[in-house]
């Protein structure tokens, strides 16, 4: 049964939560607390054994499921209390011209993990021709995200998974996007992360790579 885009999109769905931070690969279960490639547990044994009953869920302001929790300029929850970078609210249905200048200017300001709000966005308000380009677009911003993190393998996988996605759209590419030199940067960049991107000594990552563009130019 076809998923729907309620099903698709939002916060439990995201992208961004489903790559193993363990084995890097991405996760196809998302109903498993743990990876089914490498058996990892992102909860660990102090939250299995504390015997804590489910917690309510946090919700915006219009009622949403969404972590209140501040984040930084990546994505990564910081502690309650803390100054963390705004958030656009979820589900704002934006011109694809709109969204595409706005992903732009925040992955041009480092900030991957808000551009892939701004194009999930895109995909669960798109028409169904065009939903799968936009999949692939807010995939490649996750990537870019992960990468950033330090996660070079689910950096790596999210970037190709991404090229795949956009790319039987490159004969006739919708709204301007660069389809082709896109898909070329990703895989270029995938490989470049998993031969260069490893942790350094002090466990930090090479660092997010160049903010690629959107849209053809000229």
């Amino acid at each position: 049964m076809q998923e729907s885009q309620e099903q698709q999109g939002g916060e439990a769905a995201c992208w961004l939560n489903q790559v193993c931070e363990e084995c890097g690969r991405v996760r196809e279960d998302s109903s498993r607390p743990g990876c089914e490639h490498c058996g990892h547990d992102p909860r660990g044994t102090r939250t299995a054994a504390s015997g804590r009953g489910s917690r309510r869920r946090d919700r915006d302001s219009e009622g949403k499921a969404r972590n209140a929790r501040p984040r930084d300029g990546l994505g990564r929850p910081l502690p309650h209390g803390e100054q963390g970078v705004p958030r656009a609210p979820e589900g704002v249905v934006r011109t694809p011209e709109r969204t595409l200048e706005e992903a732009q200017r925040l992955l041009d300001d480092g900030m991957p993990f808000h551009a892939h709000e701004v194009l999930e966005d895109a995909w669960k308000s798109a028409p169904e021709a065009e939903a799968p380009l936009w999949k692939g677009l807010a995939q490649l911003a996750v990537g870019i995200t992960h990468l950033a993190r330090g996660n070079t393998k689910g950096g790596a996988r999210l970037l190709l998974r991404g090229a795949e996605g956009i790319e039987p759209y490159g004969s006739s590419p919708p709204h301007g996007i660069d389809v082709a030199g896109l898909a070329d940067w990703a895989r270029a960049t995938a490989e470049g992360a998993e031969e260069t991107g490893r942790p350094d000594a002090d466990g930090k990552a090479a660092g997010e790579p160049a903010a690629p563009g959107l849209r053809r130019q000229g």
